[in-house]
């Protein structure tokens, strides 16, 4: 499927679904994770742990509190924080896991991250490959509006790089 790679604040994105990167604790600590719990309040951070642990590459979803957003799909792609890092599987688990739990859901438009990457130590460049791949190779229901966020200038132009790699056109 047709995808757009954007940058800024995934907290500040205005969609039906916003993709957490979580630990399988799905405790909401730093980067991504931090970013949204400081938006949407205490209470997404409670529910999140509460459908917790989840398997290394599975979701769980929960409401979106203070976001403008319906759900946040929690996408543990990193093992709880010190337990070890992402994995090229787990990184693909958890993205496919992600388009299909708001696939599911009806949701037409999804923002998501560079899961397993950052403080979860896989390399940015790889990984948003893999996730790239997979949203490109993603048949949806619902889905038209996916979007491959990423924070700094820097993640931008890497993740706009891989895009365009697996695009055919980079």
């Amino acid at each position: 499927m047709e995808f757009t790679v954007v940058q800024g604040d995934i907290a500040a994105q205005s969609a039906d679904a916003l993709v957490n990167a979580a630990g399988t604790s799905l405790q909401m600590g730093s980067g991504v994770a931090g970013a949204l719990r400081r938006a949407a309040g205490a209470e997404l951070n409670e529910a999140a742990v509460a459908k917790g642990p989840v398997d290394l590459g599975a979701v769980a979803v929960t409401d979106a509190y203070g976001l403008d957003a319906d759900y946040v799909i929690h996408a543990a792609a990193m093992p709880h924080y010190g337990d070890g890092r992402a994995t090229a599987e787990s990184i693909r688990d958890a993205t496919r896991n992600s388009l299909d739990a708001a696939d599911e859901r009806g949701c037409s438009s999804l923002v998501l991250p560079a899961l397993g990457c950052g403080v979860a130590g896989f390399d940015l460049a790889e990984g948003a490959r893999l996730i790239c791949e997979v949203i490109r190779d993603y048949d949806p229901e619902s889905l038209d509006d996916v979007r491959f966020i990423a924070y700094s200038d820097e993640e931008y132009e890497t993740v706009e790089r891989a895009a365009g790699e697996v695009r055919g056109h980079g």
